[in-house]
């Protein structure tokens, strides 16, 4: 029997109970990894809150037959509700929106007439600005909230933001109802990816799967985490541009 399993003998609502204090330890661990990836407006206590919700529905809901381990699970349900309420913060200003909207625009009227990547200097001319004025613009977009894949692909179904989130997009965790859309969305988001440059393909790597901070990317790639938070902006609304044509 698994070590999750409940032991012969023992109540439901004492294993649910000694579970929730064994792993709460990951909410703060993954609350503070969060935390330091956002901006000061939003508050540690709203993530540590989300996250402890994230872990009790994990252990409501935990299958030890379809599931690996209740760490595993557990981890991933925090991660979930904490993003479900940085979603609902809805942080962005309408002249934020603005300028992701031109940005984004502009990158794919570049990239819909040449048929390949836009760069830096064809964005600008397009927006009518220098490089620094383009570089500033990202810096302010991504200190406005929390930005992630999660926050620019929607749901083909309706206009709320998808529940199939990029990492169980792209590493494929198990949720039988969305099954059909996540493997689309999972090939779809492969093969986008694939058009980005060496370095900003490193950079969602290193963000997404090893879940590093900008600060420690930028240590990584010998460069400073301002600069590392502007690709990765350009990154995700590059990403928007050329998922436009599929998620709306």
């Amino acid at each position: 029997m698994k070590k999750q399993q409940i032991k012969a003998g023992k109540s439901r609502e004492a294993w649910r109970q000694e579970s929730i204090v064994e792993y709460a330890y990951l909410v703060k661990h993954i609350a503070s990894r969060f935390a330091m990836r956002l901006p000061s407006s939003v508050l540690f206590d709203e993530l540590m809150s989300a996250g402890s919700l994230g872990l009790i529905d994990a252990v409501d809901k935990f299958d030890p037959g379809k599931h690996v381990s209740l760490k595993t699970y557990a981890q991933y349900r925090i991660k979930g509700a904490i993003l479900d309420e940085l979603r609902s913060m809805d942080t962005y200003s309408r002249s934020m929106r603005k300028k992701i909207q031109d940005i984004t625009k502009a990158t794919k009227k570049i990239e819909d007439a040449k048929g390949r990547p836009a760069d830096d200097s064809e964005i600008c001319r397009e927006l009518g600005v220098d490089l620094e004025t383009y570089q500033n613009m990202l810096t302010d977009i991504h200190g406005a909230a929390v930005l992630s894949l999660d926050e620019f692909i929607k749901t083909k179904k309706n206009d709320t933001y998808s529940q199939t989130r990029f990492q169980a997009g792209v590493k494929g965790e198990d949720n039988p109802a969305d099954h059909f859309d996540r493997a689309e969305l999972k090939h779809v988001l492969a093969e986008t990816i694939k058009t980005l440059s060496e370095k900003e393909q490193i950079i969602v790597s290193l963000y997404y799967f090893d879940e590093l901070t900008l600060k420690e990317i930028g240590e990584v790639l010998s460069l400073t985490e301002s600069r590392i938070c502007q690709i990765h902006t350009a990154v995700l609304i590059k990403l928007r541009s050329r998922l436009d044509g599929y998620v709306q």
